[in-house]
Formats: structure tokens, C-alpha cells, sequence
């Protein structure tokens, strides 16, 4: 593909890459809990509300993020409509620009070429790709960091580039709070000592330029927020901050590596190609890269609350050394080894097995009910979803390219073989998970939620309460669009447990419908307030007795 397409047209062919691959099928699916639907409804209560300076969720302030990936998400919304569209097309947006970034400043460090290929490796890897088609916050926090370490690197050799990188790192700050300074200064620090061997790497004017600008940029919302409300708001967010570093959050206590297992798996095949490089000679950036690697992995694997997700900004310099190797093998400089065809395959075909496998499971649901023991999933394979059968042939597929490239490609000599090892590996990659998330994701999503989602959706607009028992959501509140100042004035001070409480035991003023899982029934079964509607596919769904 390289030899044939002109170096001037990368550009135009990566961008029109990450069109096709991360726009269509977006709204293909419903959000999905938590988080998804977390941020979705913060900005969809932003367009309610008119207030676009504070976080709400269920119309009560949400000190956990700062604003800027809502407002992003809130404009889309108000283009495209409140819908599942909309809440990721940002990260799309996101999606293109970051492919074109590692295209430019591969070109500018190394050549097109090497910029080519570290563009098709990350949209060709598992999780890198599927978050760009997600509407998490992190595909845009984490560019923002990216690009805060790049120009901290341009600002060793020219010193005005420090401003760029204040204005990136507090850009990331306005994303997801403190934790994008947290990094960076890690990261510096960390180049610092190991590389730079304690003598001095910036003035004291490139970090005072840095600080003001990275200070400027959060203080658009941290400032006005101090202000108007107070200190109380920074108070509740730093005091979860904290706990999210010293404590287990909502079930996510994880052993120590558990990051590393999800970089090497969840990168494939990227990160195979890492490992050989990351205990290789960089060059200076190269060495940037692995320091960020480093402090992003050791940092979240010591926070306590571990989520797939923590560890994405690795994603950054695991693409960078993938691609360096790979560049290295095709100009020669290095050269193909046995336990790279041992990595590709073995971790290529357990996951080939799992993109088998979840549509088997699906067809043939009835025969392996009997095996399992959760009382809720059980329940949820019991759904009513079609499957056409060749769904399984994704996976298939993808395995069967995997071996063909591996066994006739990656131990070739030849430059246009070796292209096409590398265009047929991240293309097929990306195609792979293109068509998964198009035709099976969505039949995923009808076992694991959408019997709640579709009652959520059937009292959108009616005069109601929607509530949910014994589980954590925010599915009820974007679902059933849930309006402002819609529950007396006397509720507006309550925390979400003491309304729900309200919900469940006070004085209401309109009908009130619950949902709660098989699993948790049990607890409010014989609760004089409540009466049984129906239980649908792991859900149950109930209603307050007459007023």
C-alpha cells in the first residue's frame, strides 16, 4: 500500500481511515453503563438546564469530572440530537484527529513513512480503536496529555513550545482533572533522573510560562466554580480524588499487574511488537515515550480502584514503540524473531477465540444456561435475540488472516511483502472490530441491559417516577429523559440515596416505577410499597402501591 500511494496523500488516506472506521454504526447500540451514559446525561442536563458551567447528574451537582469532554458531548447534541450518536461523536472527531497527530509528528521525527505506520498501528489495535467509538472520556484526556508531553519534548531544543505544552496539560486538566498534571509532572521528573541524570533539562522561565498557561486553561472552569459556589465543590472533588487513589471505587479493586494484562491483551497486536523496542536503545523522544509508559503503568497499577480504561494513556507510547520496531524491520535495522510470531499467535488466537465464542454462546444459550450459576446472567441469556449464524465467521475470518500473514509474510525479506504484512495486519484488525462492533455488540447489549432499557424508554414522556432498587445506574435517568424540577421543591435538597429513599417510602405526588436485577429481588419482594409488574430477562420491574 505504501509503494503504491504517493507520501503526499497519507494524510487525505489516514484521515479517510478514520471516517470509515469510527463514524458509522455510532448510535448503532445504547449506551452503556456506567460510564457511557454517566457522561451523556451530565451534557444532556447541561442542554436542560442552560447551565453549562456545572457537572450535574440527576440534576445534582457531579464533582467527579471537570466539564470540557460534556460540553464537547453537549454540542454534538445540539447538532445531532440527544442520542447515543451524539454522545460518542466526539471521540470520533477525537479518533481522526489523533490519527492524523501520530501521522504529523511521526513525519516530523522520523519520516511520512514512519508517521504512516504509527497511524495504521493504533487504529489498528483492539482497545485503542473500540474507545473511539465509545463516549468515555479518556480518547480525548489522553491526547490532550500526549500532546503536553510532545511539546514538552519540542521545548528542550526550542523553548517557546513550553506555552503549547501548559496550554495541552491544562486542557487535560479541564478533561478529567488534577490527574493530567499528575502524569506529566511524573513523567518529567521521572526523564529527569533517568535520563537527563539530575542536570538541569528547563529554566525556570519555561516552567513559570508552563505553570501560567497550564493554570489559565483550568481556571476557566476551576476558577469560576470557586467564585460562585465556593470551596465546598473543591472540597467533595479532591476528597474523591483521593479516595479513587487509596481506595477500592464501586467493586474495582484489582492485583498489581492487572494493568499490564490489559495493555498486552487489550493492544494486540501493537503491543507485541512494544516489547522488543521497550528494552531497546531510543532516541530522545523514544525515551520521553518510555518514561510515559512507565509512570502511566506504575501509577495505576498502585491506585487502588483499577478500571480498563485508567491505563489507556499507555496506549500513546505502546503505539510509538510498536511502530518503531516495525519501522526498524522494514528498513532493515532489525529483525524478525520466533517469539515475535509466538506473541502474534498466541494472544491472536485466544482473542480470535473470544470473537468466536460470544456469538456461540449466544446461539446456543439454552444448552449452556444449565452450566452457569449467576442467577442474573441466567436471566439475561434468556433474551429473545436473533442470530443469523454467520456472525461467528468475524472471528473466524480474523484468525485465518492472522495465521496466513504470520506464516507467509512476517519473516520476509522483502519491503513490499513486509508493507503488506503491516497494512494487512492493522486493516484486517480494524475490519474486525469494525464488523463486531456493527453486527454483535448490539445483540450483546439486548442480554446485558436492554430489557431495562426498553422500560425506561416506554415511560419516557409520561407524568412519572423512574427509579431504580438494590443496583447502580444512570440508564433511568437518560433513558426515560428525565426532566428538571420535575419532583417537589421539598426533594431539591436531598443527596440520590435519600430520594430514592423518598421514591420508595414517602409521600409521593405521582405514580413511581422501579427497576431492580433477579439477583437483588429478594430484598424488596415482600416490601408493603411495592408491586410486582413482570420480570424480563434479568430485570424486575415494579410499581409504588396507590397513593
Amino acid at each position: 500500500m505504501s509503494i503504491q500511494i504517493h507520501q503526499k496523500y497519507y494524510p487525505f488516506l489516514i484521515i479517510a481511515l478514520g471516517i470509515i472506521f469510527f463514524f458509522p454504526f455510532l448510535g448503532n447500540v445504547h449506551l452503556f453503563d456506567w460510564d457511557e451514559i454517566n457522561f451523556a446525561e451530565s451534557a444532556r442536563e447541561m442542554i436542560l438546564t442552560g447551565n453549562y458551567s456545572k457537572v450535574q447528574i440527576d440534576y445534582k451537582p457531579f464533582w467527579e469530572k471537570p466539564p470540557l469532554f460534556f460540553w464537547m458531548q453537549a454540542g454534538a447534541m445540539q447538532i445531532f440530537g440527544i442520542n447515543e450518536f451524539s454522545a460518542r461523536f466526539s471521540n470520533a472527531l477525537v479518533g481522526c484527529l489523533t490519527l492524523w497527530v501520530l501521522y504529523y509528528i511521526g513525519k516530523s521525527i522520523k519520516n511520512a513513512n514512519f508517521g504512516l505506520i504509527w497511524a495504521l498501528i493504533y487504529l489498528g489495535a483492539f482497545t485503542p480503536h473500540l474507545y473511539f467509538k465509545s463516549g468515555i472520556i479518556d480518547p480525548t484526556f489522553n491526547l490532550f496529555i500526549f500532546l503536553g508531553i510532545y511539546f514538552t519534548f519540542k521545548a528542550q531544543t526550542q523553548a517557546r513550545y513550553m506555552l503549547v505544552s501548559g496550554i495541552f496539560i491544562g486542557l487535560s486538566i479541564l478533561t478529567k482533572g488534577p490527574v493530567g498534571g499528575l502524569i506529566w509532572g511524573l513523567a518529567v521528573v521521572s526523564y529527569w533522573i533517568f535520563y537527563n541524570k539530575f542536570t538541569k533539562i528547563f529554566t525556570f522561565k519555561q516552567l513559570f510560562i508552563f505553570s501560567v498557561a497550564c493554570i489559565a486553561i483550568a481556571s476557566l472552569w476551576f476558577a469560576n466554580e470557586l467564585i460562585h459556589n465556593g470551596f465546598w465543590f473543591f472540597k467533595e472533588f479532591l476528597q474523591y480524588q483521593v479516595r479513587l487513589f487509596s481506595t477500592p471505587d464501586a467493586g474495582h479493586g484489582q492485583p498489581f499487574y492487572y494493568h499490564f494484562v490489559v495493555v498486552l491483551l487489550g493492544c494486540f497486536p501493537m503491543s507485541v511488537f512494544a516489547i522488543p523496542a521497550l528494552i531497546a536503545k531510543q532516541d530522545k523522544f523514544g525515551n520521553w515515550m518510555k518514561v510515559t509508559f512507565w509512570v502511566v503503568m506504575i501509577l495505576f497499577s498502585i491506585v487502588t480502584t483499577k478500571i480498563v480504561h485508567y491505563s489507556s494513556m499507555a496506549y500513546f507510547p505502546v503505539s510509538f514503540l510498536a511502530a518503531s520496531f516495525l519501522y526498524d524491520w522494514l528498513t532493515q535495522k532489525r529483525k524478525w524473531n520466533k517469539w515475535l510470531s509466538i506473541g502474534l499467535l498466541s494472544i491472536g488466537i485466544a482473542l480470535s477465540i473470544i470473537l468466536i465464542a460470544v456469538p456461540y454462546v449466544g446461539m446456543h444459550a439454552d444448552t449452556l444456561i444449565p452450566l452457569i450459576k449467576d442467577p442474573f446472567a441466567v436471566k439475561n441469556l434468556s433474551a429473545k435475540v436473533n442470530w443469523n449464524g454467520f456472525e461467528i465467521l468475524i472471528g473466524i475470518t480474523y484468525l485465518l488472516v492472522l495465521l496466513i500473514l504470520v506464516f507467509t509474510l512476517a519473516r520476509s525479506e522483502s519491503t513490499q511483502k513486509k508493507w503488506l504484512f503491516i497494512t494487512g495486519l492493522t486493516l484486517s484488525t480494524a475490519l474486525c472490530l469494525f464488523s463486531f462492533g456493527a453486527v454483535v455488540v448490539p445483540k450483546i447489549e439486548r442480554y446485558t441491559q436492554g430489557a431495562a432499557i426498553d422500560f425506561y424508554q416506554s415511560k419516557s414522556g409520561q407524568d412519572v417516577y423512574v427509579g431504580v432498587l438494590g443496583f447502580k445506574s444512570y440508564a433511568h435517568l437518560f433513558y426515560f429523559q428525565k426532566k428538571p424540577n420535575s419532583a417537589p421543591a421539598s426533594t431539591s435538597n436531598m443527596t440520590q440515596d435519600e430520594f430514592g429513599q423518598w421514591l420508595l417510602n414517602g409521600k409521593v405526588d405521582k405514580p413511581v416505577f422501579f427497576v431492580t436485577r433477579i439477583d437483588r429481588y429478594d430484598e424488596y419482594r415482600n416490601h408493603p410499597n411495592l408491586e410486582f409488574i413482570e420480570e424480563k430477562n434479568g430485570f424486575v420491574f415494579l410499581k409504588r402501591r396507590n397513593l
